[in-house]
């Protein structure tokens, strides 16, 4: 009777732990995926036209260059290197254009709009 408690009560732990750690393995699984969600959600958060918008200024501003350089502007939006903050990477040239245009204008299409009236954004 001993050991068919004590295999009993080994029975339930052993379930026990692998409840337990079905639930960590979901929890990790969910928070990747939310992750994973949320990066592709910053990645392509411009509509279609926006995105039409920006090329359309980068390849006028710089010829789509990241290393354009033009007085005191630079890369593939033409931005004054002091927005840069000393980093020219492509990612910092793509996240500060979009902040610029944001800020200044709420929209590449917009930024365009101006653009298109003075040669200029």
């Amino acid at each position: 009777m001993k050991n068919v408690k004590c295999t009993f009560v080994k029975l339930i732990a052993a379930l026990a732990l692998a409840f337990s750690f079905t639930i960590v393995v979901q929890s990790f699984t969910t928070n990747t995926s939310t992750v994973q969600t949320v990066q592709a959600a910053k990645k392509s958060k411009l509509s279609k036209s926006e995105k039409a918008a920006k090329h359309w200024i980068a390849m006028h501003e710089s010829g789509g260059s990241y290393t354009a350089r033009n007085g005191v502007c630079y890369g593939r939006y033409q931005l004054n290197i002091g927005y840069l903050h000393g980093n020219y990477s492509k990612k910092n040239q793509e996240k500060t254009a979009d902040n610029y245009v944001k800020g200044r204008y709420g929209s590449w299409v917009n930024a365009k709009k101006f653009w298109l009236a003075h040669h200029w954004y």
